[in-house]
């Protein structure tokens, strides 16, 4: 499956041409806004990437390798960075088994509001005022890698908050009016989340760390009954909840899913090889693992290409940022725009290879009120129209048929999930609970 899928090359667009589009005088080609709207849109895959973006790739090699790092600390000292830095952790931390490490941060537009409020073109200096301050200080942090760990996560958020306002000021643009922009800067934060996706070998040294009870021959036979788990892909979530395993895609760093909020965007990811003979004393001591290239050439974030029928699995150019669109943003334009189902694939057969990322989840006010008047029947509840879709598709693919009913038992339908006249908080609640609460489809049962 993974060496044999189609892969997607992400559409690009330059910043400085974001920029341009998102300007209220802009005179550019609307050739740029129809390939935006296309790809963002209905019959398109829901995302795209963003690319030569003025000092974050500096950023970006500066920050991801610290996701790592953070994670195969001792539980003391990882504490105490995380309360030095304001940064906190939506995942339990304290569970050995997990996959995923996340830390997070509360991102405020008024750290910018008179340049997010201004023109685009305008406005970029005052964004990144606190990146370019940071920038200066980011070679001389080598004694101590978490000195500048605050404000390079901050840094690196705001610039991604400003690519998600202008995107949504181009889709309303073309959609009309200005929901989506309004909806952003009504919520007045974003959260930003720092990820490390751990390779099988940091899931060991974990185990090896965490609390020890019992005989050391109960341990000894826990440790490789741990290490059979992990080979076979053991799985939680980025929200730390342990999920079922999809019996196609069984090798998950993260299940199927859509993003809720509006805009979701995404660093490229970073992959860092580690040592295959490591103890726990040498990784927290020397946590750092080695950059390499992936495996691939790809991301190894799939999407559910819905009008194909497929899995894809999604190319960006190096050091872009790539943008997903999130139910939210589905809603608000009425079907205009269409949510990504995608997921984190791990590559096979490299065992210590881990995966860093940095992401931010642009949402609407916790209060923003939901209605599905004029919303299209076929995104609100879809399996009817998968159904139809499996039925063309069936004797021309039937792997992909399967693997269509197989995602549909792990996603709960918008359907299920969405009332008319919910707010984003009673949304996300619900969400949350049909995905991963106690009878959740992707709970462990």
């Amino acid at each position: 499956m993974e060496e044999g899928s189609e892969i997607l090359q992400l559409y690009e667009i330059q910043y400085s041409d974001l920029l341009l589009l998102s300007s209220s005088s802009s005179s550019c080609s609307h050739y740029q806004e129809k390939m935006i709207m296309e790809n963002l849109g209905p019959t398109g895959p829901g995302l795209l990437a963003i690319t030569n973006v003025p000092d974050a790739s500096l950023l970006r090699r500066k920050l991801l390798p610290l996701a790592r790092k953070l994670a195969l600390l001792s539980p003391d000292d990882r504490k105490r960075i995380l309360r030095d830095h304001n940064l906190g952790s939506d995942v339990p931390l304290k569970n050995p088994d997990r996959n995923v490490s996340s830390f997070a941060m509360q991102l405020k537009y008024a750290q910018g509001t008179e340049a997010i409020e201004s023109k685009p073109s305008d406005g970029v200096g005052s964004h990144l005022n606190l990146e370019n301050e940071t920038m200066g200080r980011i070679s001389d942090i080598e004694d101590d890698v978490f000195d500048n760990l605050e404000n390079m996560f901050k840094a690196l958020g705001l610039c991604m908050m400003e690519i998600g306002l202008c995107l949504a000021r181009v889709c309303d643009t073309a959609i009309g009016g200005n929901e989506l922009e309004q909806s952003l800067l009504e919520s007045c934060a974003a959260k930003g989340r720092l990820i490390h996706y751990h390779s099988m070998v940091d899931s060991l040294v974990l185990r090896e760390a965490g609390p020890k009870k019992g005989s050391s021959k109960r341990n000894a036979n826990n440790h490789a009954r741990s290490k059979e788990n992990l080979l076979k892909g053991a799985n939680l979530d980025t929200n730390g909840n342990e999920v079922r395993l999809c019996e196609i895609h069984p090798n998950l760093w993260q299940q199927w899913h859509y993003d809720y909020g509006i805009f979701t965007l995404l660093t490229d990811p970073m992959f860092l090889l580690s040592s295959h003979r490591t103890t726990v004393k040498s990784e927290f001591s020397n946590s750092s693992g080695q950059e390499c290239a992936s495996p691939s050439g790809h991301s190894y974030l799939l999407v559910f290409h819905p009008n194909k029928n497929k899995v894809l699995m999604v190319k960006a150019s190096p050091e872009s940022f790539i943008v997903q669109v999130g139910e939210s943003a589905d809603i608000l334009s009425k079907g205009k725009l269409r949510s990504t189902l995608h997921c984190v694939r791990r590559p096979a057969r490299f065992e210590n290879l881990s995966r860093e990322t940095f992401v931010v989840f642009l949402q609407p006010a916790w209060s923003k009120t939901f209605s599905i008047s004029d919303y299209p029947m076929e995104h609100y509840n879809p399996s009817i129209h998968h159904l139809e879709q499996a039925k063309e598709h069936y004797f021309a693919d039937q792997d992909q048929n399967a693997l269509t009913q197989e995602i549909q038992k792990i996603v709960p339908p918008l359907s299920a999930r969405l009332k008319d006249g919910m707010t984003f908080a009673e949304f996300s609640r619900e969400t949350t609970k049909q995905y991963y609460g106690g009878s959740g489809l992707q709970s462990n049962k």
